[in-house]
Parts: structure tokens; C-alpha cells; sequence
């Protein structure tokens, strides 16, 4: 009977006596390990697995035999601490199953304590899990990425921003912020139609963002067709030279722009800002002196960066 119910037992079953010898092996090790229960039955067990020797299931084994303690082990830290197998092909891949592992002792009438180890095929849990993860991180991306360029969205900059404005003012270090944009859009829009004017936004988009090298640095789509740069620790010099470098970046694109005026294709005008111990701010005011510095360098001819300055 009781050979019976364990062989109907859907999960891994092993019994372990006082020595580490196997005791029982059921029919599911038998089927998963590939492991017979006759050739496995009396052996000791971490001389049969000795990969096991020294890992948690070695410690949990110990613990339930002579301190009477019983374990589970993390499924996290310890995926397929055993040697099983779905089927062939996974076997052939070398691709275990994921498994659930726990450690209990057992004490048996007129003998010395055994452990119980028993072993879930977690995989089908696992998989889903991954699967509600992968999915959690692609609505995330669409919640916080622009849907035409694939940069960060407004939303993204507003909780990127006030991070970096608490780390800003916490460690005492500036925070630089550009304003960009595209000078005469309207009128390109109106010129060359939408989905060129979309093809275009993409291209300033991807270019700007190349630009960036640091993993703090984040560039956003504000608005229609202005972005805003946010630099961590960056100096106001430092990030004068860099709005210079963006500037020229999108002029060598060379973008035909019939409606601009002076140049003939398309360029940015980028407004700086920057918080710091000598020039502290918050965002709404760091946010205002950007785009102040903006409507300066628009109002000066446009394709050029103005840093705001407060005298």
C-alpha cells in the first residue's frame, strides 16, 4: 500500500536515514532522474549525487538529522538543485526542471531520525511568473516610453526629475537641465505633411539621445516637438559644451527644411538651466529658467544655446 500511494505521489520523494542513506527513491525520481529505485536504494546519497556536497541541500539535510529542523529551501537562490528532467529533449538540452525543494525530519519508532526530502515541479509556476514579469516590464515601458520615438515620456522625465532633484539636493551636486526645439516645426509640418514631420521627430529623437553616454542621463519628449535633457552632476559649462555638441549634431544631419529662413534645414535651439549649492532651486524654477533660456535663443535668431543666468 504504501509503495502504492508513493509511486501515485506527484512529486519527488526521498527518505534519508540517520547516515544519509537512501531509504525510499519513488517512482517519480525514479522517472524524472533516470535513476532506477534498485540502483539508487542504500547508497549514500551525496556519494551518489556529490555535486549536492556542500550546497544547501547538503546543510538542510544535516540540520533536519540532528538538530530536528526543517527546511525549505529558496526556490530563488536554488532553482534545480537536482538533476531531473521533464522529458528527453530537456534532458538532451541539459535543461532542468525548476524545482521546489523542502527538508523534513522524520522520527521513526525504535529507530534513528530520518529526513524526508521531497521535490515540486515548480516549472509551469516559474514560466508564468516569468511571463507576468516580461509583461509588467513591457506595459512599464509603454507607460513611461513615447509612443513615435521610443524615448522617455513626459511622465518618465516628471518622476526622473524629481528623483535626481532630491539626489541633487541631498549630495549638494547640480543638476543641468536642457530644453530643445526644433526650430520652425510648424512650418515644416505644414510644408512637408505629418508623417514626414513624424519620420523627422524620430531622427532628432535617436540623434539626441546617442549623445548620452552616462546611464543617469535621460532624455524626454516633452512636447510636440521639444525634448528635455536631464543631467545628473553635470556642471553648467560642462553642459554648455554638451548642448554645442547637440546642437551641431542635428544641423550635420542635414534634414531639408524649406521654411527655415536662415539655414535650409533643420535645426534645435536648446535653453540650460542648471541647480546648485551657489543657485539652488526647485523644479518648477529650474524647469522656468530652462525655458526662459529657450525662448532667449528662439528670440535670438534660433539654432543656438542660451544658458539662463540670473543677473
Amino acid at each position: 500500500m504504501l509503495e502504492s500511494v508513493l509511486g501515485a505521489i506527484n512529486l519527488g520523494t526521498i527518505v534519508l536515514d540517520h547516515a544519509r542513506r537512501v531509504v525510499v527513491w519513488n517512482h517519480w525520481m525514479s522517472q524524472y532522474s533516470d535513476l532506477p529505485a534498485d540502483s539508487v536504494v542504500g547508497q549514500d546519497f551525496f556519494a551518489l549525487f556529490p555535486e549536492l556536497n556542500g550546497k544547501r541541500i547538503d546543510s538542510a539535510v544535516r540540520q533536519a538529522l540532528r538538530d530536528n529542523f526543517p527546511s525549505v529551501l529558496s526556490q530563488t537562490l536554488h532553482k534545480a538543485p537536482f538533476a531531473l528532467f521533464a522529458n528527453d529533449a530537456a534532458r538532451a538540452a541539459g535543461e532542468r526542471m525548476q524545482q521546489a525543494v523542502a527538508v523534513t525530519p522524520l522520527d521513526v519508532p525504535g529507530l534513528a531520525r530520518h529526513c524526508l526530502i521531497q521535490i515540486t515541479d515548480v516549472s509551469v509556476a516559474v514560466t508564468r511568473e516569468r511571463l507576468l514579469r516580461d509583461q509588467a516590464l513591457e506595459l512599464r515601458s509603454q507607460t513611461f516610453s513615447d509612443g513615435l520615438t521610443g524615448i522617455a515620456n513626459r511622465r518618465h522625465f516628471d518622476v526622473a526629475m524629481e528623483k535626481e532633484m532630491r539626489r541633487a539636493k541631498r549630495s549638494g551636486t547640480p543638476l543641468s537641465l536642457l530644453m530643445i526645439d526644433i526650430d520652425s516645426f510648424k512650418p515644416y509640418n505644414d510644408h512637408y505633411g505629418h508623417q514626414q514631420g513624424d519620420d523627422t521627430l524620430i531622427k532628432v529623437a535617436h540623434a539626441l539621445a546617442a549623445m548620452l553616454q552616462r546611464p543617469a542621463d535621460l532624455i524626454a519628449r516633452y512636447g510636440g516637438e521639444e525634448f528635455a535633457v536631464i543631467l545628473p552632476e553635470m556642471t553648467p559649462d560642462h553642459s554648455q559644451v554638451l548642448a554645442e555638441k547637440m546642437r551641431e549634431r542635428i544641423a550635420a544631419l542635414g534634414i531639408p527644411h524649406a521654411k527655415a529662413e536662415l539655414t535650409g534645414y533643420v535645426t534645435v535651439s536648446i535653453g540650460l538651466a542648471t541647480h546648485a549649492l551657489e543657485h539652488p532651486s526647485d523644479i518648477a524654477v529650474l524647469l522656468g529658467e530652462a525655458d526662459r533660456a529657450l525662448y532667449m535663443a528662439k528670440g535670438a535668431g534660433r539654432n543656438r544655446v542660451v544658458r539662463f543666468s540670473a543677473v
